[in-house]
């Protein structure tokens, strides 16, 4: 059997650090490295600076520390990143590369990977190994299934989900960074990033990072115990709750799909926030999830949720009973006005 030859590939954020995901996929990298009989790791980093990011993960192993600096990697720009993650790949002689599914290396990775006459897997969710040799895990069908693939083709560039491992925790120190020179002609620095554009704070409710994930249902728009809909109570209630708690917002598909039925919606939900079914699914601690009735789709957006609570009129619908952790009979609009009142006092 062929000695592989890992290489952890990582670009630093605009502060110089390596962001949690990347810590997740070092962490990947260095359990995949110990399975093949302690198979050699070499750390490749990218940026305008990499030696802070390089000192924070010393400690992690590897037998080799490279790095391609260039102020032209600050901003996510294919055409940089991509040369300069093949010329770090290059320089590793990798068989196998582990880096985080970020934004910029799914754009950039697979024209890398068709540069190095390899393959690239994305949203990988585990890097097991099968028979002394490694494989990934991926979800298909809104995670209801699980494969598992191996590949004879080398380099063979792996692309880690979020939450697919425990962040690396090491102690820092300084290393030696090995830096590769890197050639950008006119022709790949043809775009400039100007800027970003975001929304305000208080008007941003999608938080991949936060530790709750707040949901809502269909409920909250339909009529209440006194015959009328509160559309209007119920987006001052989840607003306040997510102002308060700074908790991420997701919605159920029925929710998120009343404005193409011509019935009152919650302005500020879009299709960003689904979850389940079409939607995203994403891990959080924690999951409370109101108005909701359970369906199958919406349960299994939540299948990486650590802890999950309800609150159902409902004591006997499908979300209750065997999807929650903890149930909640009750009204939401009376609990979140309740837990509202409990955050002003804080």
């Amino acid at each position: 059997m062929t000695m592989e030859t890992l290489l952890f590939l990582a670009h630093t954020e605009p502060d110089g650090s390596l962001a949690k995901l990347a810590l997740e996929a070092l962490a990947a990298a260095q359990s995949l490295a110990q399975s093949l009989n302690n198979a050699p790791l070499v750390v490749g980093l990218m940026g305008p600076e990499v030696q802070a990011a390089a000192d924070s993960i010393a400690s992690c192993g590897a037998t080799r520390f490279i790095g391609v600096r260039h102020e032209a990697l600050r901003d996510a720009h294919y055409a940089t990143d991509a040369a300069a993650a093949q010329t770090l790949c290059a320089a590793a002689q990798a068989t196998l590369v582990i880096a985080a599914h970020t934004s910029r290396f799914a754009r950039s990775m697979p024209g890398v990977a068709l540069r190095l006459n390899g393959r690239v897997d994305t949203h990988v969710s585990g890097i097991p190994v099968n028979d002394g040799k490694a494989a990934t895990n991926r979800w298909y069908y809104r995670q209801r299934i699980e494969g598992t693939l191996q590949r004879n083709q080398r380099p063979w560039i792996m692309l880690m989900d979020a939450g697919a491992a425990a962040p690396f925790q090491g102690t820092a120190k300084t290393v030696a960074v090995e830096m590769l020179p890197l050639t950008l002609g006119p022709e790949t620095q043809r775009t400039r990033v100007t800027g970003f554009q975001s929304p305000p704070a208080d008007q941003q409710t999608i938080r991949p990072e936060a530790a709750l994930l707040f949901v809502t249902g269909a409920g909250w728009t339909k009529k209440q115990a006194d015959g009328q809909p509160h559309v209007k109570e119920a987006e001052k209630l989840i607003l306040d709750f997510l102002h308060g708690t700074r908790a991420s917002l997701g919605s159920s598909k029925s929710l998120v799909d009343l404005s193409g039925e011509g019935q009152a919606i919650l302005p500020f939900l879009t299709h960003l926030n689904q979850i389940g079914q079409t939607g995203s699914t994403p891990r959080h601690q924690k999951g409370l999830s109101t108005c909701c009735h359970g369906e199958e789709p919406h349960t299994v957006g939540w299948r990486f949720i650590n802890e999950r609570r309800a609150i159902s009129l409902d004591p006997n619908c499908g979300w209750a009973r065997g999807k929650a952790d903890v149930l909640y009979v009750a009204d939401a609009f009376a609990v979140m006005a309740k837990l509202n009142a409990l955050l002003m006092q804080k």
